[in-house]
C-alpha cells in the first residue's frame, strides 16, 4: 500500500513539474515502471481530479486548485498577503517571499517575484538547502536544539556554492546571532551574486513564518538598512493579518 501511495505520488509530481500534458510513456520512463502500472496510477489519480487526459497526454486536474485554495485558507496566505508582499518588492525593488515551518518542513508559502527565475532561485515549495537559506535560518534559530538537530539530520547541510555554511557549529554561531539581532542576512551560499535578508514574523511561542527578500548583491550592499526596515514592517503587518484571521476563524466557530 504504501509503495502504490509513493507512486501515486511520484506521478503526480512528475505530471506537476512537466511543462504540459505528459504523456503515460514518458512517465514510466520517469518513475521507472512498466506502462500498465502507469495506466493504473493515473487512473485512480483521473477518478479523483487530481489529473485529466487530454490528447497530448496527462495534465493537473480542477482538484489542484482546490486543493490550493484550502492550503491558502489553511496557512493564511490569502490575497491579502499576497499583495503585502507586492508592496514590499515594489517599496525596496527585491523579490519577497512568505515561509514556514510546518510539520518539520520549511517551505516558501507565497512570493512576489517581478523575476523568472525568481532571484536565488526560490519558489514556492519544500525549501531544501534551508541551512543555507536566509529564511530558512530564521526558521532554524527559533526550534528547539533537539528539534533543529533532527531537521538537519535529515535534510543535511550540502555545499551549494563555496560560501555554503556546512559545518553544524558555524550554523550554531550564525543562528545564536539571527537570535540575538532578529534578522538573518545570507551572501550568497544560496546562489553566486546573490544577497537574502529575512527577519520573524511576531507572533506568540516564537517564529514559525518569516518573510524575506533577495537580491544582486551589489543591490544588497546599497539597500541593506532600508531592505531590513522595509522587512520588520511587512513582518509586523503578516502578524496582524494572521491574529485577525486567527480570530475570524474562531469567531465563526
Amino acid at each position: 500500500m504504501s509503495q502504490s501511495l509513493d507512486r501515486a505520488l511520484d506521478a503526480l509530481d512528475a505530471v506537476a513539474a512537466a511543462d504540459g500534458p505528459l504523456p503515460a510513456k514518458a512517465l514510466a520512463r520517469r518513475l521507472g515502471c512498466g506502462l500498465s502500472t502507469v495506466y493504473e496510477l493515473l487512473g485512480a489519480l483521473a477518478e479523483r481530479g487530481h489529473v485529466v487526459r487530454t490528447s497530448a497526454g496527462y495534465a493537473l486536474g480542477p482538484r489542484v486548485p482546490v486543493l490550493h485554495r484550502a492550503f491558502q485558507r489553511q496557512t493564511r496566505t490569502d490575497d491579502a498577503l499576497h499583495e503585502l508582499l507586492l508592496r514590499a518588492r515594489r517599496a525596496v525593488g527585491a523579490d519577497t517571499y512568505y515561509s514556514s515551518y510546518l510539520g518539520g518542513d520549511i517551505a516558501v508559502l507565497a512570493t512576489a517575484a517581478h523575476r523568472s527565475p525568481a532571484t536565488g532561485g526560490f519558489t514556492v515549495g519544500r525549501d531544501e538547502a534551508a541551512h543555507a537559506t536566509a529564511h530558512g535560518k530564521v526558521l532554524l534559530s527559533a526550534l528547539p536544539r533537539a528539534a533543529r538537530q533532527r531537521y538537519l539530520a535529515q535534510a543535511g547541510m550540502r555545499a551549494i556554492t563555496p560560501r555554503t555554511v556546512t559545518s553544524p557549529e558555524q550554523l550554531d554561531a550564525q543562528l545564536l546571532r539571527v537570535r540575538r539581532e532578529g534578522v538573518a542576512v545570507e551572501i550568497e551560499e544560496c546562489a553566486p551574486g546573490v544577497a537574502c535578508v529575512a527577519v520573524p514574523v511576531p507572533v506568540p511561542g516564537g517564529a514559525r513564518t518569516a518573510v524575506s527578500a533577495a537580491l544582486p548583491l551589489e543591490d544588497f550592499r546599497r539597500h541593506r538598512t532600508r531592505l531590513t526596515r522595509t522587512l520588520r514592517q511587512v513582518a509586523a503587518e503578516a502578524a496582524r493579518l494572521t491574529a485577525d484571521g486567527a480570530h475570524g476563524a474562531a469567531t465563526a466557530h
